[in-house]
């Protein structure tokens, strides 16, 4: 989990502190971390990132206020046991579609040409 090839930061795709939780949030919608997991300390992930250190430390509050971790005195940062892995994971792929579809939209592309070069794009790949 703490492998740069873990986490994916586009340097042009907005503020790194947003990515990093969205990263969060994607590794554990894919059950590539679990509820209970520690997370690495924000000076062992920015190593990892090549990122300033108070950019985790943004990006960890917010998914603490997000009730996706907790701190714990002493001991470091963790998955709640009680994350709502199931809702993020369906608000992502509800994003994500609904960004599909309103780019087909504006393609003028109707739902069954839509499905049916989804479902192609799928089995490619």
């Amino acid at each position: 989990m703490t492998t740069k090839e873990a986490w994916i930061l586009d340097m042009d795709a907005g503020p790194i502190f947003e990515q990093i939780g969205k990263n969060v949030r994607r590794l554990l919608a894919r059950g590539d971390l679990r509820p209970g997991e520690k997370l690495p300390s924000a000076r062992d992930l920015a190593g990892t990132l090549s990122v300033n250190p108070n950019t985790i430390v943004h990006a960890y509050a917010q998914l603490e206020a997000q009730e996706v971790i907790e701190k714990r005195r002493g001991l470091g940062t963790f998955v709640r046991e009680d994350a709502p892995v199931g809702t993020m994971r369906k608000d992502m792929l509800r994003k994500i579609a609904e960004t599909f579809v309103n780019e087909v939209r504006q393609l003028g592309v109707e739902s069954e040409e839509a499905m049916a070069v989804l479902k192609e794009a799928w089995d490619a790949g």
